[in-house]
């Protein structure tokens, strides 16, 4: 198969090393020659680790290189089978980009967005054959996380979709199909993961580092909300809030908070930047400071296990409300968070094991302190737990 890769940035980069590992004949296009020698160079550095690591050999190595090569001419991809665009998250740019890429491929070659939220659908409405288009989101860093979401848009033909889900399939990937809806799955249900934790600190209940230790002591999630926010980057992590936020007509339920708009005007990014939720050295390591001492204490445990059972009720109402509305199945849903941002549960498993009635019990607890639509409780958890349903067993 012939695959073009428009974007020599780190995602675009990434894919291209996952389709010419599984032997894929790869263009990789970007108008910046820089952003093309960067992505070579740093291919050759990955490969050599990997070698270090004894995951290939010197063989193995050669076969990626020589199946990837580097243009700056979008007509250049005309022999594709497949495209994948992994540039800015501009839906103008990107039909731009679609609308001149479909003058020169085939009409029969699938064209792909990588986008993490905007519509596939408006994507596609940019080409003369919109059924041709799909949305096909890796997570970074592509070679190494498991999960691909591809997207169908209203407009996407069954042929396009199933060649797409085999190919990503082909590729070792884990599939997940979601709906086109803003954030499809995994951006849409991870929004309380940070909102959530946000709310909590803006309440002034505790600290950050209280909160990440909560979360990592008791949920066994590999980093915390403002650990992971710092290493995303405080004004991406932003942007996709206002995004999902104005895509769901300003639905409370993911409402940006105060706290990090101030800290992305401020600068304060997170590790790129050395400063965000908290302090890192020039090569983006943490450094540790003053913060909460965490103790045995029941005062102190009674605290993490409130903190963790409120951010884990709304990570679970949300993954609920995902399948109610039909984005994605049971299954999906739950692989995508934890193929897809390392979920240590899948949420849906998670209600099952800590009971639905539970889950409706503590939803309706933060309703009835709050009265704000943000807690209301998914009609789905509802009807479960009235039949006494699980989601699995």
């Amino acid at each position: 198969m012939n695959v073009g890769i428009i974007g020599g940035g780190t995602m675009g980069s990434g894919i291209a090393q996952v389709a010419a590992t599984s032997g894929c004949v790869v263009k990789l296009f970007d108008t910046n020659q820089a952003a093309l020698d960067k992505a070579e160079i740093s291919l050759e550095k990955i490969l050599n680790r990997l070698i270090e690591k004894g995951r290939i050999d010197t063989a193995d190595k050669n076969r990626i290189q020589n199946n990837i090569s580097y243009v700056d001419n979008l007509k250049d991809l005309a022999d594709s089978n497949l495209t994948i665009e992994a540039i800015i998250e501009n839906l103008d740019i990107k039909k731009k980009v679609f609308s001149e890429l479909e003058s020169y491929v085939s009409d029969d070659c699938i064209i792909a967005s990588n986008t993490s939220s905007l519509s596939i659908a408006s994507i596609a409405a940019s080409l003369n054959k919109p059924e041709r288009c799909v949305g096909i989101h890796f997570f970074n860093p592509a070679p190494l996380m498991k999960l691909v979401e591809v997207i169908p848009a209203i407009q996407t033909s069954k042929e396009v979709l199933d060649k797409s889900v085999k190919t990503i399939s082909d590729w070792k990937k884990v599939v997940a199909v979601a709906k086109d809806t803003p954030g499809f799955i995994v951006n849409r249900v991870a929004r309380p993961f940070y909102g959530e934790a946000l709310r909590i600190y803006e309440e002034g209940i505790t600290d950050f580092a209280t909160i990440d230790w909560s979360l990592k002591t008791l949920g066994g999630f590999r980093m915390g909300p403002f650990e992971l926010m710092d290493f995303i980057g405080n004004d991406v992590n932003y942007t996709v809030t206002e995004t999902v936020f104005a895509a769901f007509y300003f639905d409370p339920r993911y409402k940006p908070a105060f706290t990090q708009k101030r800290f992305s005007e401020a600068g304060y990014l997170g590790r790129k930047s050395g400063k965000g939720y908290y302090e890192y050295d020039d090569n983006g390591r943490f450094i540790q400071g003053d913060s909460v001492i965490q103790s045995e204490s029941e005062e102190s445990q009674q605290l993490a296990k409130s903190i963790f059972n409120r951010v884990l009720v709304m990570l679970i109402n949300e993954a609920a409300d995902a399948l109610f509305l039909n984005i994605a199945t049971a299954e999906d849903i739950d692989n995508a968070m934890t193929k897809g941002v390392n979920y240590p549960k899948g949420l849906l498993a998670w209600a099952d094991e800590k009971g639905i009635a539970w889950c409706v019990e503590k939803l309706d607890e933060l309703y009835n302190e709050y009265h704000e639509d943000r807690y209301r409780c998914s009609p789905l958890l509802r009807k479960m737990n009235r039949e006494n349903k699980t989601f699995f067993n």
